[in-house]
């Protein structure tokens, strides 16, 4: 992953998610920004005092997301939470997710605040949600990327939760095509939902088809099952069950960091890989 977040590769890289409660403008904003970015930054170090590499900032309080371009306070609230939460976990590598598939806000927000990486829902081809039809702009983001940011990674998911693919094709051809034809830097697998695991064989699939590249687990990874998938991926983004509880509107719980943290490094079959 060295090449990717420039973070050595010398261990499964855990990348932790600061959850946003609603932003302005969204059904579920308490009218307080104040307390957004409040939240935020108490997540933030607690993710980093249990020993994520990384942070990737979401705005999941939004519900229900846009289809494609969030309005411009979604942006700003973005903006405002990525410098308090660089400011709550200095020296850790920072992303932002743009909910659900708002890729040019995010390289906007890249190159404005530093972050480093950048996740996407559907980068490539097309999938059905709950938002309708989400559509993939490799073309428009690479080039904005070029223009904007350049250094900045893209983490593309490859069948992503919470919708259904339009085409008819395998999850290794859509890794490959993710990979070379849409240039990503590397790939997310995840699984049906939120909180919900990838079946193994899915990863050992996209494994299979796309080598060395690095290859994430996207959702549901836990101290259970991070052995088997780890076998097949370079690390993972985890937000549900690091939380109080493992209850997605919690707070982050330093405690459960510390065990998945501890969980990764136990991972063997990582080590032993190429």
């Amino acid at each position: 992953m060295t090449s990717v977040l420039g973070i050595p590769r010398n261990r499964p890289l855990l990348i932790g998610a600061v959850h946003l409660l609603a932003t302005p403008g969204a059904p579920r904003f308490a009218g307080d920004v104040q307390a957004v970015l409040q939240r935020a930054m108490e997540d933030a170090r607690a993710l980093a005092r249990g020993g994520c590499d990384g942070l990737i900032v979401e705005n999941l309080g939004d519900i229900p997301y846009f289809a494609r371009r969030v309005p411009p306070e979604t942006v700003a609230a973005l903006a405002l939470a990525l410098r308090a939460v660089g400011e709550a976990a200095p020296g850790l590598h920072l992303g932002v997710n743009v909910l659900r598939n708002d890729a040019r806000s995010g390289l906007g927000l890249c190159a404005a605040t530093g972050a480093r990486f950048l996740r996407i829902n559907v980068h490539t081809a097309a999938a059905v949600a709950d938002q309708g039809l989400l559509v993939g702009r490799a073309a428009q983001t690479l080039r904005a990327r070029a223009r904007l940011c350049p250094g900045v990674a893209l983490l593309c998911d490859v069948h992503v939760k919470h919708a259904s693919p339009l085409g008819r094709e395998t999850a290794a051809e859509a890794a490959l095509d993710t990979l070379r034809r849409g240039m990503a830097d590397a790939l997310v697998v995840s699984g049906a939902a939120t909180g919900r695991a990838p079946a193994v064989e899915l990863v050992a699939e996209v494994r299979s088809a796309v080598g060395s590249a690095p290859v994430l687990i996207g959702s549901g990874l836990d101290p259970s099952n991070a052995a088997e998938l780890l076998a097949h991926a370079d690390g993972a983004i985890v937000g549900t069950w690091l939380k109080r509880e493992g209850r997605i509107d919690e707070p982050v719980d330093v405690q459960r960091v510390a065990g998945m943290r501890a969980a990764l490094d136990a991972a063997r079959t990582w080590a032993r890989r190429p």
